[in-house]
């Protein structure tokens, strides 16, 4: 017999599943035409852009300068996008929405290959609706392109794991080196940590010494070594290049320490300075509106793992998103290099997570408690818009300011019940109402003050007048601050000269 409560969520997915998700998608692709930010993601799109107009996908140049920072994966994916669609800030966008939509896909089939349908859609609702994904499609950087390829990998790997390996062992692989190639050997460790677990709780020894599992190791081993060719011919060949102000830097030593494991125990070229709690309360804006769901679904998760026998699976592959979620949160929170966007590849993980405590909550009294938590950030959402909006003075603020009344009371007139499932559609809405705001007001009235693209767009109209002779190059000073949004945005080449060697 069906549980009334379950049978509640499946009605309300029924009929709001698909009429939320569109929406959702559509406020995520909204940055797709929004000038790309500095410094960042200005940086990457340029070295893209060098790569499409040069056609050397090998050499990672800045400044026509080597570079040694990042793997070469997005930087591949952007410049094939560049030359399909011209050098623009869509081009640049684009590919990496499709990456976060895939870790949608795998999202929901994960979720749905572990705990059925209806904690699927959740999952791919609370996906959707993260504050930093929404974010980081606009923002772009490796996250996006990570996201994906880690819950991809994840997916595949417990298909293999549960079924005739197949070309789900190969997919597996593939994303897992693809990973590898964006972001370093480390998001390994969040892709196999999860299944680690998994395989203690249900004593599934036979697991570690599969052979299915080594053919992976060098199958990702194989997916990941266009990257080691590409650091080996461009800086281990060269020994002489001066990298981080010295010679002698080996491109694949980088790779596999400095890049990631350096930065977290802070011995690489690159170092920070870190606080052991920076992610939790990172996370309590980072995954808003759900931020305090995720944090009673894993308490909850924990502690019923406890109380029936130290991780006891319900089914098997349970642990799979508490163990690649905490494992990798814990390596995060002590390191010594924290930035926010680090959490994102985690996401999916934590969608899941807060989708199965959603689906399972019994009691009225958690249910009540929910409803009063997701009550309160619906009601302190729109009430911070309309602070920013008043104190930002946006064009036409008191109709926008009209606008965010009208849409922050609409979805309590549409969702009118008490019930939970009322609330979380509230939510819902009022998170993309708050992105929706991001995206089409925010940050396009933000970046009319960002100096390079307005420069790069300047100069493209100055140049692009008829009686107005095209120079060969844009010339900016060595001395300055570099800007790579002017670099991006300038349709003529770029080059920087000392002041030394300008005429007197």
């Amino acid at each position: 017999m069906l549980d009334p409560y379950n049978a509640g969520w499946e009605a309300w997915l029924q009929k709001w599943f698909i009429r939320l998700l569109v929406p959702a998608i559509l406020v995520n692709a909204g940055g797709l035409l929004i000038p790309i930010l500095e410094p960042d993601g200005s940086l990457y799109a340029t070295i893209s852009k060098t790569i499409a107009r040069t056609g050397d996908f090998v050499n990672l140049r800045v400044e026509g300068k080597d570079w040694l920072d990042k793997p070469h994966f997005p930087f591949w994916i952007a410049a094939f996008s560049f030359r399909c669609f011209g050098i623009n800030a869509f081009a640049y966008k684009f590919p990496a929405l499709l990456f976060w939509a895939m870790g949608g896909l795998y999202t929901w089939r994960l979720a749905f290959s572990l705990y059925g349908k209806p904690v699927a859609q959740l999952s791919t609702l609370i996906y959707v609706s993260a504050a930093h994904l929404v974010i980081s499609n606009n923002d772009v950087r490796a996250e996006p392109y990570l996201t994906g390829l880690i819950i991809g990998a994840v997916y595949h790997f417990h298909k293999a794991s549960r079924t005739r390996p197949g070309w789900h062992l190969i997919i597996g692989s593939l994303f897992a080196g693809c990973a590898a190639m964006t972001k370093g050997p480390f998001v390994l460790i969040t892709i196999g940590a999860g299944f680690i677990l998994d395989w203690v709780a249900g004593k599934e020894w036979d697991q570690f010494r599969n052979i299915r599992w080594w053919i992976a190791i060098v199958l990702t081993a194989v997916f990941t070594l266009p990257e080691l060719i590409c650091l080996y011919l461009q800086f281990d060949l060269h020994p002489e290049k001066t990298v981080f102000g010295r010679t002698g830097v080996s491109g694949i030593r980088f790779f596999f320490w400095d890049s990631q494991f350096g930065r977290f125990f802070n011995t690489g070229p690159i170092r920070g300075a870190g606080d052991p709690f920076f992610y939790f309360h990172t996370l309590l804006w980072a995954f808003l509106p759900w931020s305090l769901i995720l944090y009673a679904a894993i308490v909850q998760k924990c502690r019923r793992s406890v109380d029936d026998g130290w991780f006891r699976r319900s089914v098997n592959g349970d642990y799979i998103c508490l163990g690649a979620a905490l494992f990798s949160f814990i390596i995060f929170s002590l390191s010594r290099f924290q930035l926010p966007h680090y959490l994102n590849i985690l996401f999916p993980f934590f969608s899941i997570l807060a989708a199965g405590y959603l689906y399972g909550v019994r009691r009225r009294w958690t249910q009540r408690t929910l409803v009063i938590i997701q009550g309160v950030i619906n009601i302190l959402l729109p009430a911070l818009l309309l602070l920013l909006c008043w104190l930002y003075h946006f064009r036409s603020w008191p109709l926008i300011m009209a606008g965010l009344v009208a849409a922050g009371v609409l979805p309590f007139v549409l969702f009118r019940s008490g019930r939970l499932q009322a609330a979380i559609a509230r939510s819902f809405w009022m998170a993309l109402l708050a992105f929706s705001f991001v995206n089409f007001i925010l940050y396009p009235a933000i970046l009319q003050y960002q100096a390079g693209t307005q420069a790069g767009r300047f100069v493209n109209h100055m140049f692009g007048l008829p009686y107005i002779s095209r120079p060969s190059a844009v010339y900016t000073l060595q001395e300055a601050p570099a800007s790579y949004s002017f670099d991006f945005d300038c349709a003529l080449p770029v080059e920087r000269v000392s002041m030394k060697a300008l005429p007197a």
